[in-house]
């Protein structure tokens, strides 16, 4: 988890220092509770609809891993900030013509859902000279419209994607229903962790969860999340009008 250059400060006006101080906080408390203290959890700051300044203010603070959703978007951002050696994640739904820019543009790649997407990432990286860190994207509550592989085909997919040179499989990510309370925020978190003991079990060499957001932090990482993927409590509201 990437720390800030100053100490945490209270910070009521919700400036980008005092939002990430909280963060890194409400981090450190979960894994304290979990169990898990002394453990790594890398905070990923998701800058979906905010400009590469918002970026920058964040970067400046000693944050390292940004996360976009959409590659149009966020190539601007990530040649604007070159220079700050920033880790780019891309978290988004994956279309296969856009694999080339994925692999030359992002370090690691969450959201691998299908064979096709991997072998053309897996392409592009070896063409670039590149290794790509990659997760797995598992639909684990079978929702529809919503990218993810089904747990059932999860095991092919690994078996495939671990197979395929210039990507290094790494584990597996989720974005669950939002809920309420704690304890059903738990339970597919859970049953992404399961899923990850299954095919280390069948002696995959996994050891990352990305899962859990600004509402679910806790719960993930009670549930052993490696990778935390925080967008609001970060940059405050998302600004699509600077999107659009």
């Amino acid at each position: 988890m990437a720390t800030s250059r100053s100490e945490p400060v209270d910070d009521p006006a919700g400036t980008a220092a005092g939002r990430l101080a909280e963060v890194q906080r409400r981090i450190e408390r979960a894994l304290r509770s979990a169990g898990r203290a002394g453990e790594k959890v890398t905070l990923i700051a998701v800058s979906k609809t905010h400009d590469a300044d918002a970026v920058g203010r964040l970067a400046a603070l000693g944050q390292v891993d940004f996360g976009e959703n959409y590659l149009q978007e966020a190539t601007a951002k990530i040649r604007e900030l070159a220079d700050a050696k920033l880790t780019w994640h891309f978290i988004g739904r994956i279309q296969s013509n856009k694999c080339a820019d994925i692999a030359r543009l992002f370090d690691v790649v969450h959201s691998v859902d299908r064979a096709k997407v991997a072998r053309k990432l897996g392409e592009a990286a070896r063409a670039l000279g590149r290794t790509i860190d990659v997760m797995v994207q598992v639909n684990v509550q079978a929702e529809r419209g919503k990218s993810g592989v089904a747990p059932r085909e999860l095991p092919a997919l690994i078996e495939e994607t671990a197979a395929i040179a210039g990507l290094r499989l790494r584990g597996l990510m989720a974005i669950p229903e939002s809920a309420a309370d704690f304890e059903s925020q738990r339970r597919p978190f859970a049953e992404l962790r399961r899923l990850l003991q299954e095919l280390r079990q069948a002696g995959i060499a996994l050891d990352s969860l990305s899962m859990g957001m600004s509402a679910d932090l806790e719960a993930a990482i009670t549930e052993g999340a490696t990778h935390v993927r925080v967008g609001t409590a970060l940059f405050g509201p998302r600004n699509y009008d600077h999107k659009n």
